[in-house]
């Protein structure tokens, strides 16, 4: 995340200081330089070649310098986002630093990342100076070349005092340009710099995109009103691997029939959250199809196949503002309607205890909240989009028992005439489910009902008699 806020914020500035530092006036100084050299030649073509001729090895020695610049700063930059990604992980799991007291480990890490940065730096900076001192030494020689030529020239009577004169003044003329040159050069090389990198990011290849002739589902009027349109979701032999040929899911195949409510269960890495991923196309397919309603998602319109369903993850995420605006996240509804579904969802209650209720203010990711408090929310922001299919993946699991027993309520209710997936541990949170689905390494083993899947001895009856035992 740090490396990417780098590239967003800090390369950007710098391609912005190829504008802001006058680069564009690069022309105009290679436009005077041209004008100087004709009028060198001009008055007196022994001299003037004499300049000319010194401006051949500067030229070179700048072009290779200002490469080696260049590769430096990459370089830079490239420390620079390594820094940048170290401090943001610090300061998200600065609980988790104290709490292992990884002070002194973290610190010294960041002190060798900081040090490689500075390295860095300081290879930009002797790359940009040397260019300047390159510049000076030559101007010099310059001024020198003119007077032991031209003083010769004067003195043989070939050339005019007053001409030697305006070389000397030419000498100098000539490299303030070159100058300038230089350095605006030294910006357009920090903006070639993030260019390239900048490039890196916008090249990236945009893997889900929506169809170009998108199917348009049935119409459905949820936000304003309690009509909720149930949809058939059906997995046709599907897999799917974070990498190639290493697959997380092997061949699913089930149907979860409009208003039917199903669980997933399964051990850790079983695949059941990859398959809640899939269905809301964060990830695409690797085999198969899945098809709403009998349409294939990848030829749904990403934001009609969202609309359809509302998910409730454990580690609800909030964002800075008040809790009306992380109830209805940027959407347009009245606060009725945010009161109408805390209400539903029993946590009315709980907003209305915060200093402010609805317009309390939230710190980044709700840290002034606790987690469960945090997960109400989650509920709210579900209950007011009306959606026909509902998540909920481990919804419950940051809620206590007694919170858990008033929100199962709500959870009921909510849950309607939806297709439901529910994604659990807790096998007394789901036992009640009309069908459960067993998954185990990425396989679909068993599905039936609570009481079937007991009778029939397998995986979930393994899993129910563990927590039983557990308890």
């Amino acid at each position: 995340m740090g490396r990417l806020i780098t590239r967003l914020t800090s390369d950007v500035n710098a391609l912005g200081d190829v504008f802001s530092t006058g680069a564009i006036g690069i022309i105009s100084d290679l436009f005077l330089i041209l004008v100087l050299m004709g009028t060198m030649l001009q008055q007196e073509w022994r001299l003037g070649l004499m300049l000319i001729g010194m401006l051949l090895p500067i030229t070179t020695l700048i072009i290779y310098f200002q490469q080696q610049y260049r590769k430096a700063n990459y370089v830079a930059r490239e420390e620079l986002s390594a820094l940048n990604s170290n401090l943001q992980e610090n300061i998200s799991g600065i609980n988790v630093v104290q709490l292992f007291r990884r002070e002194r480990f973290n610190s010294e890490l960041f002190r060798k990342i900081n040090q490689r940065y500075v390295d860095a730096i300081d290879s930009t900076i002797f790359y940009d100076s040397a260019v300047s001192a390159t510049l000076e030494w030559i101007a010099l020689a310059a001024i020198a070349g003119v007077l032991a030529l031209g003083g010769s020239l004067v003195t043989g009577g070939a050339l005019e005092l007053g001409t030697l004169t305006a070389f000397i003044l030419f000498a100098q003329k000539l490299f303030d340009p070159l100058r300038q040159f230089a350095d605006k050069f030294t910006a357009i090389q920090a903006g070639l710099t993030a260019v390239e990198r900048l490039n890196d990011l916008m090249s990236e290849p945009i893997i889900i995109r929506d169809a170009k002739d998108p199917i348009a589902l049935q119409t459905q009027t949820l936000k304003n009103s309690d009509v909720v349109v149930p949809g058939e979701i059906r997995f046709k032999e599907v897999s799917f691997g974070y990498k190639a040929n290493d697959y997380v899911l092997s061949h699913l195949d089930f149907t979860i029939r409009p208003g039917e409510k199903v669980a997933l269960v399964g051990p850790t890495g079983a695949g059941k959250s990859s398959i809640i991923r899939l269905l809301c196309r964060l990830y695409e397919v690797s085999e198969g199809q899945i098809l709403l309603d009998g349409v294939d998602i990848r030829d749904i319109a990403q934001q009609d196949l969202r609309d359809r369903m509302a998910i409730i993850l454990q580690d609800g995420f909030l964002f800075s503002g008040d809790v009306q605006r992380n109830i209805t996240l940027g959407e347009n509804y009245s606060f009725e309607q945010v009161q109408d579904a805390a209400e539903k969802t029993n946590v009315a209650s709980f907003i209305e205890a915060l200093p402010q209720g609805y317009s309390t203010t939230l710190r980044e990711r709700g840290t002034n909240l606790s987690g469960g408090q945090k997960q109400l929310l989650a509920f709210a922001r579900a209950a007011i989009r009306n959606p026909g299919i509902l998540v909920l993946d481990e919804a419950t699991a940051n809620l206590d028992v007694g919170t858990e027993d008033t929100n199962q309520q709500a959870i009921d209710k909510l849950l309607g005439t939806r297709a439901a997936i529910n994604i659990a541990h807790r096998i007394s949170s789901i036992r009640n489910a009309d069908r459960i689905l067993a998954l185990k390494q990425g396989q679909l083993i068993e599905q039936g009902s609570h009481e079937e899947l007991l009778a029939r001895d397998g995986l979930y009856a393994s899993l129910y008699k563990l927590q039983m035992l557990g308890q």
